[in-house]
């Protein structure tokens, strides 16, 4: 590596100039790109990267360290004055360093210069539509992640965290019923090491290649794999629980009144199963969600549905509430499943709600209704019973059996401070969920730097 330091530091402020190399690194950059790294007076990449540049390029290298993020305001701010470049791998924006990049330095401050990506590469050789395939990324991420994605027929591009990830990978399609699954690793796409390998999961005998991979799956369910639908309101079996479930169609109702949206925090209080917050994990990519549970039992056994259901994300908090809530981040939505007569329950996430967030309760015992009356009276809203009947055999004939009426709150947090006084003067929750959305900006999920590419 070159130790040489930079050259004195200039007045005027340089833009960054982030350049996207892939695995054909110096003969597959283009001209612009070459003349800028050339140019640079410092270069910052991953280890990987930085060899691939040529002598030419006399700028000071710099390794990444780990974590990277922490370390992204720091390394450029020690070099400010300088012609800096950054290495990405591929295009920087898609799953790379660039997000990291952006939040940490501003947009304004960057000059890209994007390479394709792994993914484009991966479309190319397979003939896949991009628009029509799922990209998943287990770059930093459990590979419990993959569950949410199985759907059967579906492809997905699946951005391997090394050489391993194939065989991984593979297992969990076979434990999953997705066995039939046709798998191709594409190794060191573009470069001139590049190779596939090719097999199902259900005979994927391939020791481990390249640990720059990309997995191509497209899904195949066996007969016996458990089917699950991409909406709200998964069978009650998909989790495993021991009563404290709140049951498919009150779910799926609370999932409607709940509203999630992209970016969105949820509260789930009394999180029994977590259930509530799963579906809403699962809802969007962005989405997410905490839930607090004051059993450690069902805490950890929320942890298991969670990544059984492809939701490893949720962060699952064993506490009592209010007390578990304090410090956490402001929620968008809160649900509310168990404890509402706990003291100051309601109060405090009442009050931790912004204005146009949404605050869900369940309840089938007569004292919580009486409260969530109060408060229907009070803050307007939504209060409506949902009962389900199903038929069963009785002798030789057929009648219904009542399951216990659920008696559901749902209210948005007026966005002006001037709450309803009565139930008639308020809008419909989901009208009002509606338009506080519209005027609120969507919270972007930050996913942690070098999840993507970067450290591929």
């Amino acid at each position: 590596m070159n130790a040489d330091p930079p050259a004195p530091p200039r007045a005027a402020a340089e833009p960054v100039i982030v350049v996207g190399i892939g695995a054909d690194g110096w003969a597959g950059l283009a001209a612009t790109a070459r003349e800028a790294l050339r140019e640079a007076e410092v270069i910052i990449g991953g280890t990987r990267q930085l060899e691939l540049l040529p002598a030419d390029c006399a700028g000071q290298r710099v390794s990444w360290p780990s974590p990277l993020r922490p370390a992204v305001a720091r390394l450029v701010g020690a070099h400010a004055g300088h012609r800096i470049a950054v290495l990405a791998s591929g295009d920087p924006f898609f799953y790379g360093i660039g997000r990291a990049l952006s939040e940490e330095l501003g947009a304004d401050r960057l000059r890209v210069l994007p390479h394709p990506s792994s993914v484009a590469y991966a479309g190319a050789r397979l003939g896949w539509p991009l628009e029509d395939t799922d990209v998943v990324s287990l770059v930093g991420r459990p590979l419990a992640t993959l569950n949410r994605w199985l759907f059967d027929r579906r492809r997905l591009l699946v951005l391997s965290a090394g050489a391993h990830t194939p065989a991984e990978v593979a297992a969990l399609l076979r434990e999953r019923g997705f066995g039939p699954s046709a798998l191709r690793v594409l190794e060191q796409l573009g470069g001139d090491r590049e190779r596939q390998l090719a097999g199902t999961a259900a005979n994927w005998t391939h020791p481990p290649g390249d640990a720059l991979n990309v997995i191509a799956v497209d899904c195949r369910a066996a007969p016996e794999a458990t089917r699950l639908a991409a909406v709200p309101g998964l069978p009650d079996d998909a989790y495993e629980h021991d009563g404290q479930l709140t049951k498919r169609r009150v779910r799926a109702a609370t999932l409607a009144a709940l509203a999630p949206a992209p970016g969105e925090l949820l509260w789930d209080i009394g999180g029994g199963s977590g259930s509530i917050a799963i579906e809403w994990l699962r809802a969007h990519r962005a989405c997410r969600a905490l839930t607090v549970e004051r059993d450690p039992v069902r805490a950890e056994r929320i942890g298991r549905n969670a990544d059984a259901l492809g939701v490893p994300a949720l962060q699952v908090i064993t506490g009592k509430a209010p007390d578990a809530l304090a410090g956490l981040s402001a929620p968008d939505a809160v649900f509310i499943g168990g404890g509402l007569t706990t003291p100051d329950l309601l109060e405090t996430c009442w009050a931790a709600l912004p204005g146009g967030g949404r605050l869900v309760a369940n309840t089938v015992t007569m004292e919580s209704e009486a409260l969530l009356a109060d408060w229907y009276r009070r803050h307007g809203g939504e209060l409506i019973r949902i009962a389900v009947a199903r038929a069963v055999a009785v002798g030789g004939f057929t009648g219904w059996r009542q399951a216990m009426p659920v008696t559901q709150w749902a209210v948005a947090k007026p966005t002006t401070g001037a709450e309803s006084t009565t139930a008639s003067a308020a809008p419909a929750t989901t009208g009002l969920a509606r338009a506080a959305r519209a005027a609120r900006a969507a919270r972007v999920a930050r996913v942690a730097p070098g999840d993507g590419e970067e450290e591929r």
